[in-house]
């Protein structure tokens, strides 16, 4: 279980951000359901590239891997709900 609780911080976070962003843009938010499913991917995907980029610890539990891995998710789910809000908007557009 201790080697899946970075993935489930970055999930969890990248909700967070990603309904944090909605409340922050609300041009652009996506409701809280739409938030927090965008955040989650954006939490994964967030955590996962800083991993990649050797920006992320290797998912031990101490504080910065603890820390690294609540920003990296919660920028991660901030970050893709914008995005998706940003096409979505441009899509009603047209």
């Amino acid at each position: 279980m201790e080697e899946y609780l970075p993935l489930i911080i970055q999930l969890v976070s990248g909700a967070i951000g990603g309904n944090v962003a909605g409340k922050l843009l609300p041009k652009l938010n996506l409701g809280t359901l739409g938030n927090s499913i965008a955040g989650i991917l954006g939490g994964g995907l967030g955590g996962s590239l800083l991993g990649m980029l050797g920006l992320a610890t290797d998912g031990g539990m101490d504080v910065s891997g603890i820390i690294s891995s609540l920003a990296g998710g919660g920028v991660g789910g901030g970050v893709i709900m914008v995005v998706i809000g940003v096409i979505k908007n441009a899509m009603a557009k047209s």
